[in-house]
């Protein structure tokens, strides 16, 4: 993961937990939130590993029993050890097998959780972050009107906070800090969208800052 990319990652969830009340935030307080962020991801990645041990774990004991009670373990002495048996593909271990398959999953969240609770530690990440906060703060009336100019149909408070708050993130580079291309602003929004949104907000999200480029970057 990039170090931009992951300044983005965690500006979304600093933004998530601020009021809108931005004049009472000062350095400090947003450093605090990075903080407080980091350790719920830690904590979070923590349940993943958890869930996904638990899931193998589940899993293998399922197979043993299946292995324990097949007819040809059922035949033989109580003291002789199992033989290997053939494991049919039914519906049934379809379904065991979804479950490993969602633990992996559920693991490689967990090494992007990890990975991104190192890089919030790196200077430079926790400075973009700073650099997008105070740009945003600055200049909220402005990003907001954008958004609402172009939301058509949508009032600005009834768009979804996440997706809100990722568009408010790439105005904020695009028009503010302009120090990365369009291209990769917008392409990394909407894999916020995609990882932390609904299936229509990338499509929404694409247009409005695509007008806000058009017009105002």
């Amino acid at each position: 993961m990039q170090a931009r990319r992951a300044s983005r990652e965690l500006a979304l969830i600093l933004f998530s937990q601020l009021d809108k009340n931005l004049e009472k935030y000062k350095s400090e307080d947003f450093a605090d939130i990075i903080l407080k962020s980091v350790r719920t991801l830690i904590s979070s990645l923590y349940d993943e590993v958890s869930i996904c041990a638990s899931s193998l774990s589940e899993l293998k004991n399922q197979i043993i029993e299946y292995e324990n009670n097949h007819k040809d373990n059922l035949s033989r002495p109580i003291d002789a050890t199992n033989i290997p048996v053939p494991m049919i593909l039914t519906s049934e271990f379809e379904g065991k097998i979804d479950t490993l398959l969602n633990a992996a999953d559920k693991a490689q969240s967990a090494l992007e959780i990890a990975e991104l609770s190192a890089l919030a530690n790196k200077e430079d990440v926790r400075e973009y972050i700073m650099k997008i906060c105070f740009e945003y703060k600055e200049h909220k009336d402005e990003i907001d009107k954008m958004i609402g100019e172009f939301a058509f149909g949508w009032d600005l408070e009834r768009i979804f906070k996440i997706d809100r708050d990722i568009l408010r993130i790439a105005i904020t580079e695009l028009a503010y800090i302009k120090d990365a291309p369009h291209k990769v602003v917008i392409d990394e929004a909407l894999e916020l969208a995609k990882k932390y949104s609904t299936d229509d907000s990338p499509s929404f999200i694409n247009g409005i800052l695509a007008r806000v480029v058009e017009k105002y970057v």
